[in-house]
């Protein structure tokens, strides 16, 4: 007797390593940030305080940590978002991932996000099903919020942000944010779920993410089609319900189909682009024009893999290309942070971008609509009322 319950204390230190000091050690390999020694100038600091900070993805939400903490790990928690005055913040969840991610093609075979949920504790739900991994990230969200003491700020409508917008003026020490979908698979193959993820918050998704599924095709998937017919049907429903279309990760020919049918601007939240970093990932200069033409952004990544450098100035370089063939007014920050990705600054050092942008003769206009504006004003027309 005295031996079995030495083994089941040994099972039960186990797990408790295994659920407590897993995810903390996943994230840390996973979610790197350089360290850079890069001075900022005084002027740099004193024109970042003064500018509207938006980024338009980061997956923080996949993973265990406390959002209203400072943390030692990660890319993004509410304090960093404020230290680098962010004003606001798209939290986009992930629901499903394959194994050996690569930017060439990869199949739907496996579930990279499977273990790292189990190991994190989430509900049975969220082990089968990937609308159940998003409704949980929501509610994730949402209990944040909910206990930030106003800190964190949920927008949901153009009202909201206009209301946040307004009080931020007198209460600079805020941020805020919104929800996202990496890709449609969180609709568990049925249209009939984008009202349900609509009602839980969520408002912007990408039809696809790493791979193909029931809507469209990836550029990263094993076969890289366009849009489905259900696909097409759903670009519709979601402009019906004023979701914004992302067109991250998507293979150039949904691309191309979403431009032919889309009524409504479109963006895509984290890219690089091919002029300054040739992959597959990433955008033509034609699909480039065609987001612009709709109204919409190009939002800029911070990894390696997006801009072909490991600093602020390759992410200029992506952003100066996307300025000069469509104009300042569709580029935008679109960091990835919290992606799996490592990055040159966490949330908390978006002034080396700022930096970064004079140092390459951007005026203040301009930085100012790179930095935030372009994408509170794509917002404010295009999120519900």
């Amino acid at each position: 007797m005295k031996k079995a319950w030495m083994g089941i204390a040994v099972l039960i230190a186990i797990a408790l390593a295994v659920f407590g000091f897993g995810p903390a050690l996943v994230e840390n390999r996973m979610n790197r940030v350089r360290t850079s020694g890069s001075p900022v100038s005084d002027r740099a600091r004193q024109l970042h305080r003064r500018l509207i900070i938006a980024d338009l993805h980061a997956d923080t939400l996949l993973w265990q940590r406390d959002l209203l903490e400072k943390n030692s790990r990660g890319q993004v928690d509410i304090p960093r978002l404020i230290e680098g005055n962010v004003t606001l913040q798209a939290f986009t969840v992930v629901t499903r991932a394959p194994r050996g991610l690569n930017m060439v093609r990869n199949t739907d075979e496996s579930d990279l996000v499977l273990p790292l949920i189990l190991v994190q504790g989430w509900p049975i739900g969220t082990w089968t099903s990937a609308k159940q991994r998003a409704l949980y990230q929501a509610h994730k969200f949402a209990r944040a919020a909910s206990t930030s003491s106003g800190r964190l700020v949920w927008i949901k409508s153009a009202a909201d942000l206009g209301a946040y917008l307004e009080r931020r003026r007198h209460e600079p020490d805020l941020t805020a944010g919104f929800l996202g979908i990496e890709g449609a698979q969180a609709l568990d193959g049925d249209l009939r779920n984008l009202q349900e993820l609509f009602d839980a918050g969520f408002r912007m998704m990408s039809p696809t993410h790493f791979t193909d599924n029931t809507f469209a095709g990836s550029a990263t998937g094993s076969e890289k089609l366009g849009l489905t017919p259900a696909g097409r049907t759903l670009i519709k429903e979601m402009e019906a319900r004023r979701m914004i279309v992302d067109l991250a990760h998507a293979s150039s020919q949904t691309i191309a189909d979403v431009l032919t049918i889309a009524t409504r601007p479109v963006l895509v939240s984290h890219t690089g682009v091919r002029a300054t970093c040739d992959s597959n990932r990433n955008l033509t200069d034609e699909q480039i024009r065609g987001i612009a033409k709709t109204g919409g952004l190009v939002g800029i990544a911070y990894f390696e893999a997006a801009v072909c450098g490991t600093d602020s100035a390759a992410i200029v370089r992506a952003i100066r290309h996307v300025r000069d063939v469509v104009g300042v007014d569709h580029v935008a920050l679109g960091s990835d942070f919290d992606g799996a990705v490592r990055v040159p600054f966490d949330a908390s050092g978006l002034v080396l971008i700022t930096e970064e942008l004079l140092n390459a003769g951007f005026n203040e206009s301009e930085i100012a609509m790179i930095m935030g504006a372009n994408t509170l004003r794509f917002l404010a027309t295009n999120l519900p009322f």
